[in-house]
């Protein structure tokens, strides 16, 4: 695949000032189960992109599987940070979400130049960093942390399913797939359901969809008092 737009992004912010670029994303966003997971990661400023690094959505679990570890061989520093279940219903997914990327940033054992996230800005996060819209299609430093993302969660949610193997998670990574909701009717959920996600998940498409498109529904906000977490 084509990448001549790769680094645009990163070439500008180091012709700036300031050379180490940490891209960070996170996967598991709609999932039912499982955590939200965050990776910060380091490449090197001189390397060359690596061949077949792309959004990890756009990426065969093959491919990203092969991907990895040259990533992680080549990455100067890498941070993974985690948000659990029960923190989402606690404080809900955008508000995890960050708490992961927070956590994912302060593994790093060098302090970046520059951060870049995928996404709009987030005013939480704690540090300085541009948001980049669809920045895991356009940076190299945030496809290669969608993909370590993407594969340590994979392998967790495949480590939960040998012990709850009714769920499928080891094929679905705890999304709502037909199997994954059919189990949860027969079986109930677990302790590794976000049960603010299973709720509507088990409720009649009709009334999830009155639900979703809802005024009072909340966008982007806590449903609950929420104090920063710490990293």
């Amino acid at each position: 695949m084509h990448r001549a737009r790769w680094t645009t992004i990163e070439r500008e912010l180091r012709r700036t000032g300031g050379a180490l670029i940490a891209g960070v994303d996170e996967v598991g966003r709609g999932s039912l189960a499982g955590p939200v997971v965050a990776c910060a990661i380091v490449m090197p400023p001189d390397s060359r992109a690596l061949r077949g690094v792309d959004d990890s959505k756009m990426l065969t679990p093959l491919a990203r599987e092969r991907l990895v570890s040259q990533i992680i061989e080549r990455a100067l520093s890498l941070g993974i940070g985690a948000a659990s279940a029960r923190e989402i219903d606690r404080i809900n997914i955008y508000h995890a979400s960050t708490l992961a990327m927070k956590r994912a940033l302060a593994r790093l054992e060098i302090s970046p130049d520059h951060v870049l996230i995928d996404g709009r800005p987030i005013r939480a996060l704690g540090v300085e960093h541009h948001g980049i819209v669809d920045g895991d299609d356009k940076c190299f430093s945030i496809a290669c942390a969608s993909i370590v993302a993407k594969v340590t969660r994979d392998r967790l949610m495949a480590s939960l399913a040998r012990r709850h193997p009714h769920y499928s998670w080891d094929h679905n990574c705890g999304y709502a797939t037909r199997r994954h909701i059919d189990a949860l009717q027969a079986h109930g959920s677990c302790a590794h359901h976000r049960q603010s996600f299973v709720v509507k998940a088990l409720i009649p498409g009709e009334l999830v969809l009155e639900i979703i498109e809802s005024p009072d529904a909340h966008h982007g906000t806590s449903e609950f008092p929420v104090d920063e977490p710490s990293m």
